[in-house]
């Protein structure tokens, strides 16, 4: 996808702003929360510290593309089974720095988990329940490779489906 900015403007403002991408979120602005986190070449990466003149030639992905079509990404499938969010801030954050994990290392260790997702700031939920589902997608992804349908990402139920079960959760409590 090609796009034009302004020189000044951030990744992230050039997401949000000019390709109407607003699902990497602007929380500090100084590459300290994760909200706004990306994944560039393969790597998390803060948006709101990378020009968007930086990103030519760059393979960006963000936290809109995780889903395929109407199916989550195995890690979306788990953030909300585990209820691993909240206000939803730092949400697209978690995962794209919990991709870029799983991308790189498809069985990692809590600790490896928590080391990568150091630079996300969560303000509602506390970190166990995020840490349990990328547990969870990691082991949900060896599971569907083990059974060859692939590596889990975009293997998950789809949106509504899942959106409709958790209304219905609702409406029984």
């Amino acid at each position: 996808m090609e796009f034009l900015c302004e020189p000044r403007q951030s990744l992230l403002e050039a997401l949000r702003d000019v390709l109407e991408l607003t699902g990497s979120k602007e929380g500090c602005l100084t590459g300290d929360c994760g909200a706004c986190t990306v994944i560039v070449d393969g790597r998390a990466t803060c948006s709101c510290l990378m020009l968007g003149v930086e990103a030519q030639g760059k393979n960006i992905r963000t936290v809109e593309g995780l889903a395929k079509g109407p199916t989550l990404d195995v890690l979306q499938q788990k953030f909300l089974e585990h209820a691993s969010l909240q206000c939803g801030i730092c949400t697209p954050g978690f995962l794209m720095s919990s991709r870029a994990l799983l991308d790189r290392n498809p069985n990692p260790t809590e600790a490896e988990i928590r080391y990568a997702l150091a630079g996300n700031l969560c303000r509602c939920t506390g970190y166990d329940k995020i840490v349990r589902a990328v547990i969870d997608a990691a082991k949900s992804q060896s599971d569907a490779a083990k059974a060859g349908r692939g590596t889990g990402t975009g293997a998950g139920a789809s949106a509504t489906e899942m959106t409709d079960e958790f209304l219905k959760e609702q409406e029984g409590k």
